[in-house]
């Protein structure tokens, strides 16, 4: 064997060690990564479950499959598997992605209901994808409650706060497409705008405000987590002290 022929063979070797270290590492750097997102399983819609349709139903359909995430994206009452729900039906419609919640889920014949909490109501609100934090609000989901509304002199009055500091969405609907028509400086322009409605649960008082707040102002939505800090006595923002 001549000279060169085992300097190749040793520079082909190296190579793929180094290779197989980097490869080594790479998964490595992945799983440390994985593992401190404090992974579970939960199960997910892969497809769109009608409302009346059973766990086990859906699940034999294909409609269900189990994904890793963060637990901190857990959706309250989220399943890993259809055991408390396998003979119990979809009391409203689900969606494409959407974490499998037990309280969506009831005795036939019940599918009429929302599970709304004990002492609270149900009233919804549409908004477009941004408002929505983009889709990323789903039934479980606790939110904060922006409302940019005028103070009583005009638009350079408007003040943007928060209406509420954490209310649960308890179901969603499917985007559909909203034509808004605007008129600026004699000009009348319409917009094709994705929009959906979201329900909440809330006492009286929330309910009050959520449908004043949505008739006469602009709501947007914060989704919150576990460690989310939402200040309500903050006097919120104006066009006067937004650069403080």
């Amino acid at each position: 064997m001549g000279r060169r022929t085992f300097l190749l063979i040793a520079a082909l070797a190296v190579a793929a060690v180094g290779t197989t270290m980097v490869f080594l590492y790479v998964n490595g750097v992945n799983d440390r990564a994985l593992a401190n997102q404090q992974p579970v399983q939960v199960l997910v819609a892969t497809a769109p479950i009608a409302a009346g349709t059973s766990a086990a139903e859906a699940q034999s359909a294909g409609a269900l499959e189990k994904q890793t995430v963060a637990r901190a994206s857990v959706a309250p009452g989220a399943l890993s598997d259809i055991t408390p729900i396998a003979d119990k039906v979809a009391l409203s419609p689900i969606f494409v992605g959407e974490q499998i919640i037990e309280d969506k889920f009831g005795q036939p014949g019940s599918t009429s209901n929302l599970p709304i909490p004990e002492g609270k109501l149900a009233v919804s609100v549409q908004l477009a994808d941004p408002a929505r934090v983009a889709g990323f609000v789903s039934p479980g989901s606790e939110v904060a409650i922006f409302l940019t509304i005028e103070g009583g002199g005009g638009a350079r009055s408007e003040v943007t706060r928060v209406l509420l500091p954490k209310v649960q969405v308890i179901a969603t609907g499917a985007t559909t497409v909203v034509s808004t028509t605007t008129t600026a400086e004699g000009e009348t322009q319409t917009e094709e705008l994705p929009k959906a409605l979201l329900t909440l649960a809330v006492s009286q008082s929330e309910a009050q405000k959520v449908v004043y707040g949505s008739q006469h102002g602009q709501m947007y939505f914060g989704l919150l987590t576990d460690e989310s800090e939402v200040d309500e006595s903050d006097t919120g923002v104006t066009a006067e002290n937004l650069f403080d």
